[in-house]
């Protein structure tokens, strides 16, 4: 075979693995799509969204089927670390809650959390986690509503005071109370700029 031949099947079996690699990728790609396609479905069924936008933004912040049951632990969470650490009270407190909701050892769900009270998360992490909340919070019938929102200030507040010896409002710090009442107001708002301001963060 000549140089010229040579040259030419050189060329084909380049032009073959590149293909090939394309196409490769190209599957790999449906697949993660058709993956993630299933996954929101899950999510939306686990939570009662179906507004595309927000499960796309719980999808962004790292939620998914087996782990949106935390969700409504991210809030405490924000408590435990609101002076900058976690105190083994507050950790323990966390995750003794989370048991009480079905959220046991073993579960990715769990390990998951562990992993939010060991290294903190970005504040945007809270922030959107928190208006996700709120819009779940706010399609829930009315007298479920308000129920829902008093039930996590209170866990809010349990966590908070947890460390302060004798229960009572005033062993909350000064950055808890603040937060307390910035999640409160937060998870009682209106829907308006909801999508925009997740996509955003």
């Amino acid at each position: 075979m000549d140089d010229k031949n040579k040259f030419k099947d050189r060329e084909r079996a380049l032009e073959d693995e590149y293909f090939s690699k394309k196409e490769h990728e190209l599957i790999e790609k449906m697949r993660n799509k058709l993956a993630r396609e299933a996954d929101r479905k899950q999510i939306a069924e686990e939570t009662g969204v179906t507004d595309q936008d927000i499960l796309d933004a719980l999808q962004s912040l790292g939620y998914n089927s087996e782990t949106i049951s935390i969700l409504y632990m991210v809030p405490l969470v924000q408590i435990a670390w609101a002076e900058g650490y976690v105190a083994e009270k507050e950790r323990e407190m966390v995750l003794e809650i989370a048991r009480a909701r079905d959220i046991i050892p073993g579960t990715e769900a769990y390990e998951k959390l562990n992993e939010l009270l060991k290294e903190e998360p970005p504040e945007d992490f809270f922030e959107n986690s928190l208006r996700a909340i709120r819009y779940m919070i706010k399609a829930l019938p009315d007298d479920h509503r308000a129920a829902s929102q008093e039930s996590l200030v209170e866990m809010c507040t349990m966590i908070a005071d947890v460390t302060g010896g004798i229960l009572g409002f005033g062993n909350i710090s000064d950055e808890e109370r603040i937060l307390i009442a910035r999640i409160a107001t937060e998870i009682s708002q209106g829907r308006e700029s909801l999508i925009q301001n997740m996509i955003k963060k």
